[in-house]
């Protein structure tokens, strides 16, 4: 690979870091019992809709071995209450498995939050979320709410999850929030409730950006011209500080990306996208394509055209065309998958990690990401 300045050797040591971490950093013991008798959470988001994608991705490929909890995505709620379960949804093998293993299964829940906060009728989520829970065998709630915006919504959050601590003590709880830690979230309040929170490092590119941002940076690089797009909290060590400040270590758990951005219009990084001068919200919209590392990146890297480069100060991978045409993608790949998972975990001394999402991994055979995340939680820490 090649790197874009001299500092290329500060990568290159870091890629020693799984060997040298025994030496430097002796061994901290877990703060929980975990599955498998892991040291931190390894918390994975699995969407239902995956078994149906080419390759497919459900119960039967997910190493459980590797996982200590599992978010199942796909189940919303409306203003009254109710919920919606999508056709094909109910797994119960995902469960089963999960359970013989030692894996608990949260449910990855999300929904009409403006309307249930103004019709009352919280208790009945509440009340609809035990049944649901008790008949399929779940263990929990993971609740993403992108984002509480107001006061009372802060303190709506709050309500719903102590409602649903109350309703089981035996729950598992969390919430996904984002990296800049913002006004949406009470997180004093909050920790009386919930087990941990998932902490959402990624999407620093997009659609939404006008530049060519690196969609999880670990640290920040200062010669990003657009800082505002993705600062406070734009990378993995800024967003650590910023809540280590409100919130236990071992109740945060670090995300990270198993997919990438394909900016099609512009040839390098942190370049402006030329359409953003013209449409409606100045940023590069549908120029910007969504990209799986196992299916779209993994054989890209360093091949049929593409040439990987790391960023020597944020640490995360950058592809460009190797004859100067079109075509910037950021992405995660192993090493700074591995290297985030330690540097979160035993530098940091956060609770786990967690990501979005499994299949986005899955190239049909393997999943050298999570594999990353794994061998860095088992290893880094003795």
């Amino acid at each position: 690979m090649s790197f874009r300045s001299p500092w290329f050797a500060r990568v290159a040591f870091f890629s020693l870091v799984g060997l040298m971490a025994a030496l430097f950093f002796p061994y901290a013991r877990a703060q929980e019992s975990n599955a498998h008798h892991l040291p931190k959470r390894i918390v994975a988001d699995y969407g239902y809709w995956s078994k149906y994608q080419n390759p497919p991705y459900g119960h039967a490929q997910i190493p459980y071995n590797e996982l200590t909890h599992i978010n199942h995505a796909g189940v919303s709620f409306s203003a009254d209450g109710s919920l919606t379960v999508p056709s094909g949804f109910i797994e119960p093998e995902l469960n089963n498995l999960a359970h013989a293993a030692g894996v608990r299964v949260m449910l990855l829940l999300g929904g009409d939050f403006s309307g249930l906060e103004t019709s009352g009728a919280v208790h009945t989520l509440v009340d609809n979320v035990a049944a649901f829970e008790k008949q399929y065998r779940y263990n929990g709630v993971d609740l993403d709410w992108e984002y509480p915006e107001t006061t009372a919504d802060r303190l709506f959050l709050v309500k719903i999850m102590s409602l649903l601590r109350k309703s089981n003590p035996e729950y598992t709880l969390s919430v996904d929030v984002a990296p800049w830690g913002g006004y949406g979230y009470d997180v004093k309040d909050l920790q009386l409730s919930l087990d941990y929170f998932n902490i959402m490092m990624y999407d620093c590119a997009g659609p939404w950006t006008a530049y060519g941002q690196l969609n999880s940076p670990i640290f920040w690089d200062t010669h990003d011209p657009a800082p505002w797009e993705c600062q406070p909290g734009g990378s993995v060590n800024n967003t650590a500080n910023i809540y280590l400040k409100k919130v236990p270590a071992k109740q945060l758990n670090m995300g990270t990306p198993f997919y990438g951005y394909h900016y099609t219009n512009i040839n390098q990084l942190f370049g402006l996208c030329p359409n953003a001068a013209t449409t409606a919200d100045g940023t590069c919209d549908n120029t910007v394509l969504t990209v799986n590392y196992g299916t779209d990146l993994k054989q890209r890297i360093n091949k049929r055209g593409w040439q990987t480069y790391y960023d020597p100060i944020a640490f995360v991978p950058y592809m460009v065309r190797t004859d100067g045409s079109d075509g910037y993608i950021t992405y995660d790949d192993a090493f700074s998958t591995y290297f985030r998972t330690w540097y979160s975990d035993w530098d940091r001394g956060l609770g786990g990690m967690f990501m979005w999402s499994l299949d986005a991994d899955y190239d049909g055979q393997s999943q050298d990401l999570l594999d990353a995340m794994y061998q860095a939680t088992v290893g880094g820490g003795k």
